[in-house]
């Protein structure tokens, strides 16, 4: 399986010069830990909650401050066409929770995080009681 079968599509993300008040209101509309951070169709960066904890506030930096000044800018990612299982290791081993995913032209596709993969096992686990080998009916 690789990690097209189980990212999620499209992937949101927001502008560098976006401020950091805005960057939570979206986390806050869209009920997640982090945002991917891309410029001129290019992904330079992701901004995480704890980034506009530790980073910002933890500073005396304001709420207009932009992400640009906070964001992570050395993002691990992968390639849609890899396997479910090589991600997840590489994941374990970096100990992050989520990665962007990309295309091999390098354009942001999607983003996969833990719970992506613990959906994925799910899956496995009800096609393998319901048919007894997953994915045999």
């Amino acid at each position: 399986m690789k990690i097209a079968d189980i990212m999620t599509r499209p992937a949101r993300t927001i502008d560098p010069e976006t401020s950091l008040r805005g960057a939570a209101a979206l986390m806050a509309d869209l009920d997640t830990g982090a945002l991917l951070v891309e410029e001129s169709d290019r992904l330079v960066g992701m901004l995480s909650d704890r980034d506009i904890v530790v980073r910002a506030l933890a500073q005396g930096l304001g709420a207009e401050t932009p992400v640009r000044q906070v964001m992570s800018g050395d993002v691990r990612y992968c390639y849609e066409d890899q396997s479910v299982d090589h991600v997840a290791q590489n994941m374990a081993d970096l100990q992050v929770r989520r990665m962007p995913v990309l295309d091999r032209q390098k354009r942001l596709v999607g983003v996969v995080s833990l719970a992506n993969f613990a959906r994925c096992r799910d899956d496995l686990l009800n096609a393998t009681l319901l048919y007894g080998v997953a994915g045999s009916p």
